[in-house]
């Protein structure tokens, strides 16, 4: 009976999950925009200068035989976001494609910003097919050998919509 009158201060779990709720999504909204807004890292600059290795001639001249239909880059970004090995891709791209991945403090140089239609458009569909097939030496981009032509150029479809003009 004595400590009846804390049942008028302490509110109802339901009510502190609610709080704690709308503290989680209200608070991380400012930070976020800060950092991003504010964000300096390498990985975002645009243009991105890098000095790739060139794929050879042949490489070079092939074009996406794909068309870019809502079901090839989906399948192109459930590669980038989940299914490739030895990890997917998002981990050094991050999520939305910026190079912001959650190892890219880890690896020199920096995982490439496919965000940046400055770096895209000079970026040749053969070039990208050979370097997720072989990797890219000096980099920590592996070889995704293992993945069937039409998998590589249906993830070459996805990487592009991130620097498409809207």
């Amino acid at each position: 009976m004595q400590f009846q009158y804390w049942k008028r201060w302490v509110p109802g779990w339901q009510v502190c999950l609610i709080g704690i709720l709308l503290v989680g999504l209200v608070l991380p909204g400012p930070v976020r925009a800060k950092h991003e807004k504010g964000h300096e890292e390498p990985s975002s600059i645009c243009p991105q200068p890098r000095k790739t290795v060139t794929a050879p001639d042949e490489y070079l001249k092939l074009k996406n035989p794909l068309e870019a239909t809502p079901q090839n880059i989906l399948a192109g970004k459930t590669l980038f976001q989940i299914d490739a090995k030895p990890s997917a891709c998002r981990i050094c791209h991050g999520i939305s494609g910026d190079g912001l991945g959650i190892l890219f403090r880890q690896v020199q140089p920096k995982p490439r910003n496919f965000t940046c239609i400055h770096t895209m458009d000079d970026l040749p569909d053969g070039q990208l097919f050979w370097i997720i097939q072989n990797g890219s030496p000096g980099t920590a981009m592996p070889s995704f050998s293992y993945l069937a032509d039409d998998q590589v150029w249906q993830l070459i479809l996805y990487l592009r919509s991130f620097s498409e003009k809207k």
